[in-house]
């Protein structure tokens, strides 16, 4: 919205007491009895245990009801943090501009209760109807033993997290019209987890993009510089033609593909451009993990080590790098996957091929601390935080960091970071000897600097090939890649996460002139989950 538009921060405001608050502390019975004598018993008993189905069906009758009365204290009453549910239902009603709200539950499952909410937003005489489901769970109050609703902003509106703002009035931007590399219109209907992308776009380009501001209902977010979510269209502006890099055939595979999996994440380059071919995330928190996710990489950073040991005249595709059931670095054991046979007699290839941990881990030896951050930064263009993709995104993170962690980054762990849009970038700048920074809008649109790096050799490309299709023909990912025709490769990776019992699982690979990598949080093995959401982008092609 334009500057001057009151906000209210959603969930910003936190009582003193979650457990009940709004309530005090305890419900006392009189300490007098009718004649004035002392004949008080102390403290009424505080209820425990899960809410009954009638306490549940009566907490949220009372919460609803003043909710579609506009009354936000007495809604707030019924919930366990009344002053951050007052916020939220004050601003509903007042800056959102939202009336004449009906809400109709549904069949409740337990403690928690779906509801639908049919509504008016209403703003300089226009209206329009908002209908959208949520909903809410009932618990049992901390320190009053009343049940009471969880607070969460999302009980409001199901996209609404802590922070966000609620509010009607004429849009910060003016809409675009987003089209693919062809001029085919993307827009989040037909590819839902373009959503946040649209958005951001939106933010950064709406104004160059010729357009004019319309009257919306949107979230407003807390995070600095993140893009405003549209919820619903009073007036329409008139949008303003943007072009992407993006394709429709390659996008519609990639929605596709991590539908399979939960919490999953791919992103498509051409390796000759740099341009973003697709981009897209499962994930129920909505995040656009496939370009600003910052999590470990897991095997699939052996594309770098392996360059880094090749650069460093350490040894060659073909030269000698042990495959030992263990090995140990600076009081740290390493192992290999389970079923792993150990090879003393093998290459660089064939190591890198299986996936051996141990292999790379016996060259910490002969590495600097900053040998990786080195080959990383200079050579892959990751880790110096000045990728201008076009949207926020995050350019991968190789810190020189010794001990146990010289080793661990070797094999993407430790301290290295990694996003799906980094590692895609990683594949094409093997197969090419060429750093380009993907882009997602073209460069020229804003006159966009590009990150640049040194690249690759001839010799290191033509080793990094080998080693990558040797992998997508008969090593670990071989299962995955085979059914694909062309120019192959690829590279498979699980990486452990503290505290989670099943590793991530992340893929990248490669088909003639398009690079994809993606990512399954607690998918497993890289060819587990996200490798076929890799090989049915690739076979989609751009």
């Amino acid at each position: 919205m334009r500057k001057g538009v009151k906000a209210a921060v959603v969930g910003g405001v936190f009582a003193a007491m979650v457990g009940g608050a709004g309530y005090g502390a305890f419900n006392f019975v009189s300490a007098l009895n009718g004649d004035g004598d002392s004949g008080a018993s102390g403290p009424a008993p505080v209820k425990s245990g899960p809410p009954s189905g009638a306490e549940v069906k009566e907490t949220t009758s009372k919460f609803f009801a003043a909710w579609e009365k506009g009354q936000a204290p007495a809604a707030a009453s019924y919930t366990n943090n009344d002053a951050a549910a007052e916020t939220v239902l004050t601003s509903y009603s007042q800056d959102a501009r939202i009336t004449k709200v009906r809400i109709t539950p549904g069949t409740a499952a337990g403690d928690t209760v779906p509801f639908s909410v049919k509504a008016t937003v209403t703003y300089q005489g226009k209206s329009k109807p908002l209908a959208y489901r949520s909903e809410l769970t009932v618990v049992r109050g901390v320190t009053t033993g009343r049940a009471l609703v969880d607070w969460q902003p999302s009980v409001v509106h199901p996209e609404l997290k802590r922070g966000d703002t609620l509010i009607t009035g004429e849009s910060a931007t003016a809409p675009i019209e987003a089209v693919d590399r062809d001029g085919t219109v993307l827009t989040k209907d037909k590819y839902p987890s373009l959503g946040p992308i649209l958005d951001e776009l939106r933010a950064k380009y709406g104004d160059k993009a010729g357009g004019t501001p319309g009257i919306e209902l949107s979230i407003r977010h807390e995070a600095e510089n993140a893009a405003d979510t549209s919820l619903l269209t009073l007036t329409k502006g008139r949008p303003g033609k943007l072009r992407t890099t993006l394709g429709a055939s390659a996008q519609a595979a990639a929605e596709k593909a991590v539908k399979r999996y939960a919490q999953s994440s791919v992103v498509a380059v051409k390796p000759s451009t740099g341009e973003v071919l697709a981009v897209a995330n499962n994930r129920t928190d909505g995040w656009n993990a496939a370009f600003l996710g910052e999590v470990a990489p897991g095997s699939t950073m052996k594309i770098v080590s392996a360059a880094t040991l090749i650069d460093l005249g350490l040894t060659t595709a073909n030269g000698p790098a042990t495959c030992p059931p263990e090995a140990t670095w600076q009081s740290q054991t390493f192992h290999n996957l389970k079923g792993l046979a150990p090879n003393e007699n093998a290459t660089l290839s064939e190591s890198f091929a299986r996936s051996c941990n141990t292999a790379f881990v016996k060259f910490a030896d002969d590495v600097k601390v900053d040998s990786l951050t080195k080959e990383a930064q200079d050579r892959f263009g990751l880790g110096r935080d000045n990728w201008k993709v076009g949207i926020p995104s995050f350019d991968g993170s190789v810190p020189a960091s010794g001990g146990p962690d010289t080793a661990a980054n070797l094999i993407g762990q430790g301290q290295v970071q990694m996003s799906p849009l980094d590692m895609a970038s990683v594949t094409a700048t093997a197969i090419t000897g060429r750093f380009r920074q993907p882009v997602i809008v073209p460069l020229s649109l804003d006159d966009r600097e590009p990150a640049t790096a040194q690249g690759l050799s001839a010799n290191t490309v033509s080793q990094l090939r080998a080693m990558m299709n040797r992998t997508a023909t008969s090593g670990t990912a071989a299962g995955v890649m085979a059914q694909l025709s062309g120019s192959i490769g690829a590279k498979t990776g699980s990486a452990e996460v503290d505290g989670k019992a099943v590793a991530n699982s992340w893929f990248t690979g490669y088909r003639d002139d398009i690079a994809a990598a993606a990512m399954t949080e607690g998918g497993g093995h890289g060819s587990d989950a996200a490798g076929p959401v890799v090989r049915d982008v690739l076979a989609a092609g751009g």
